[in-house]
C-alpha cells in the first residue's frame, strides 16, 4: 500500500511541478522541498512503520519526483521550438540528452534545493 501511494505521489507531484516550471518558464528547483514534504506525508498516511525503511522510502520518493520533473520539464521545454506537444517529445527524449539539457539548465542553486530536498526527505520521513 505504502509503495503504490508513494508512486502515485511522486507522479502527482512530479505533474504539478513540470505544469508551474512550464508557467514560469523557470526550473522551480524548490518545488523538491514539497516533494520531499509530499513524501514523508503520504509515508505517514499510509502508515508505514518509523525507521530507517521510512526515511529511505521518502528519500526514494523524493529522488524518484526529482528525477521525473526534470525529465518532464526538459520535454516541455524542447517541445514548443519543435512544434510538438509535450507528451511527443517526452516519448522521444532519450535519458542521455535529457541528463546533459538537465544539467544545463540547474545552476547550483537548483543543485543546493535538490539537495537539501533529499535532507529533508530522509529527516521528514523518518
Amino acid at each position: 500500500m505504502a509503495t503504490a501511494l508513494l508512486l502515485l505521489g511522486s507522479f502527482g507531484i512530479a505533474a504539478a511541478w513540470i505544469l508551474l516550471a512550464d508557467a514560469r518558464g523557470t526550473q522551480t528547483s524548490w518545488m523538491a522541498v514539497i516533494a520531499a514534504f509530499d513524501a514523508a506525508w503520504l509515508l505517514r498516511l499510509a502508515r508505514a512503520r518509523p525507521g530507517v525503511f521510512r526515511a529511505l522510502a521518502g528519500t526514494v520518493a523524493t529522488v524518484l519526483a526529482i528525477v521525473i520533473a526534470n525529465f518532464g520539464i526538459v520535454a516541455s521545454q524542447l517541445a514548443r521550438p519543435m512544434g510538438m506537444l509535450p507528451w511527443e517529445s517526452l516519448l522521444k527524449l532519450g535519458p542521455h540528452h535529457a541528463y546533459t539539457l538537465a544539467s544545463l539548465a540547474n545552476a547550483p542553486v537548483d543543485l543546493a534545493w535538490l539537495g537539501a530536498a533529499l535532507v529533508i526527505a530522509a529527516v521528514a520521513s523518518r
